[in-house]
């Protein structure tokens, strides 16, 4: 059985793209979603839409389009997010969640980070 040759390893995302990536997800994790919402909500034309989907893939997550034009994830939402790369150095976005649980002063500088970066709203790796 012949193995898939292995790509380069994937790239750093900048913040934008990781939330728009992490907005995918957690649509897919709703249930299976048409192309045309998909678009529609993440903003993206059809080509920027595919790009996503194969930085998905380089992460190891698998999106799989259905039989009626839906697009769904093949694994759980849980072990997407574990996938997807915070962008912070030896962080996923599952991580980066549940690290933002705490309610030390660290614990809430990371939620403010995290809330940033779900929202949005710039680099969580700046200070504002």
């Amino acid at each position: 059985m012949a193995r898939k040759k292995a790509g380069p390893p994937p790239a750093a995302l900048t913040t934008q793209r990781a939330s728009r990536l992490y907005k995918l997800l957690t649509l897919l994790g709703d249930g299976p979603q048409t192309r045309r919402l998909l678009l529609s909500r993440l903003k993206l034309d059809v080509r920027g839409f595919y790009r996503d989907l194969e930085t998905l893939r380089r992460f190891g997550i698998e999106v799989a389009p259905g039989f009626d034009t839906r697009y769904a994830l093949t694994g759980t939402l849980d072990d997407a997010l574990a996938r997807l790369p915070f962008p912070d150095p030896g962080l996923n976005v599952r991580d980066a969640l549940q690290l933002a649980k705490g309610e030390s002063p660290a614990h809430r500088k990371l939620r403010q980070r995290v809330t940033a970066f779900l929202q949005g709203n710039g680099p969580p790796n700046k200070p504002r």
